[in-house]
């Protein structure tokens, strides 16, 4: 019986669970953070992910590239999901900060600003 029990609870401790808000973003108040596109956004798109091999023009890799605010935000709901889980951008980590910029535009409806 205690087996069994423990076997219940593994699967609740890994990493890899099936997180609906994408790593635990949804307590973030987005009152205080900075989410305008041109301003905000778009600089850490074109910085972490616009790069030879990641997302630049021609890109085939996931959403494909992210030159421009309509690549950004057809991609946007697969973009919230690997940020917040820290799945992208592969060659760095973003700060919280930077996190918080990208997931709180795209929960304000990704606006073109």
């Amino acid at each position: 019986m205690l087996i069994f029990l423990s076997l219940a609870f593994i699967p609740s401790c890994s990493k890899g669970g099936d997180d609906n808000d994408g790593g635990g973003s949804s307590n973030i108040d987005c009152s205080a953070v900075a989410k305008a596109f041109s301003a905000d956004v778009n600089p850490l798109i074109q910085t972490f992910c616009n790069q030879a091999g990641c997302h630049a023009t021609g890109s085939t890799n996931g959403p494909g590239p992210l030159t421009n605010y309509a690549q950004v935000s057809a991609a946007k709901d697969l973009i919230r999901g690997a940020v917040s889980a820290g799945r992208m951008p592969q060659n760095t980590t973003l700060s919280t900060t930077q996190k918080n910029t990208i997931i709180c535009w795209i929960d304000s409806g990704a606006p073109n600003n």
